[in-house]
């Protein structure tokens, strides 16, 4: 059972985010399950790290405000064309 329990907490703090060149030379990352929760970085690992912040971010003043924080339903596919 505690390892169910460990697996619930990990998934409640996991995000799926989206990353991308942007047209100005950084990269853009989006996190689709908190709309408006983007961020970007000079490199993808700073870009990795700039949303982790701001996701933080984003939950904090939710909770702070008594805002339900959304759960993560977002999911991904390629597409083959």
């Amino acid at each position: 059972m505690p390892e169910y329990k460990e697996e619930s907490r990990l998934a409640e703090t996991m995000r799926q985010v989206i990353i991308y060149p942007g047209e100005d030379g950084y990269w853009v990352v989006e996190c689709p399950s908190l709309p408006g929760c983007n961020s970007q970085g000079k490199t993808k690992e700073e870009a990795i790290a700039n949303i982790k912040e701001a996701i933080e971010l984003y939950i904090a003043v939710l909770e702070e405000d008594g805002l339900p924080v959304p759960k993560e339903r977002f999911e991904a596919f390629v597409v083959v064309l």
